[in-house]
């Protein structure tokens, strides 16, 4: 099974960049992992919310396939400890399909249309990152997902 990361907008600044960079590169030694960037709209100051969210979904879902389980990171979503979310991605991987699909939002959040192909939520915390930091935390989380299944030494309980 692959990895798919769906990221609305680029990130902007360089220590982010080179965070999501170190872990992408350690991710390739455990699983295909895909990062798939979604540009900005041009002109967002002109959009409504709502359209913003349409418009970005729109991308969204033309870059999810048949056979690929979608979950959102959402801020309403199911939160899991590091060793549960680990649990959470094997049980994904047994169940079978082509790929996982995680997304990474916008300033806005979703569409409708997105919550409805999605098969999960998930938060990464209680607490308000942006989406900007999100994708290094959870590309970290995904890396420190794959070191605990394999019992390797990186994640300390």
């Amino acid at each position: 099974m692959k990895i798919k990361i769906i990221c609305i907008g680029k990130t902007g600044k360089k220590f982010l960049e080179e965070g999501e960079q170190e872990y992408l590169g350690r991710l390739k030694h455990y699983i295909s992992v895909e990062r798939i960037e979604i540009p900005d709209l041009k002109n967002q100051r002109n959009l409504s919310q709502l359209l913003i969210k349409e418009l970005e979904g729109k991308e969204i879902l033309s870059r999810t396939g048949a056979g690929e389980q979608l979950y959102l990171l959402d801020e309403r979503g199911k939160t899991y400890s590091s060793v549960g979310f680990s649990e959470f991605l094997s049980a994904r991987f047994n169940a079978g399909g082509k790929a996982l699909v995680f997304v990474i939002g916008g300033a806005y959040g979703f569409s409708d249309e997105v919550y409805g192909h999605a098969a999960g939520k998930i938060s990464l915390s209680e607490m308000t990152f942006s989406h900007q930091m999100i994708r290094m935390i959870f590309f970290e989380q995904l890396y420190r997902a794959m070191t605990i299944q394999r019992g390797e030494p990186y994640h300390h309980q």
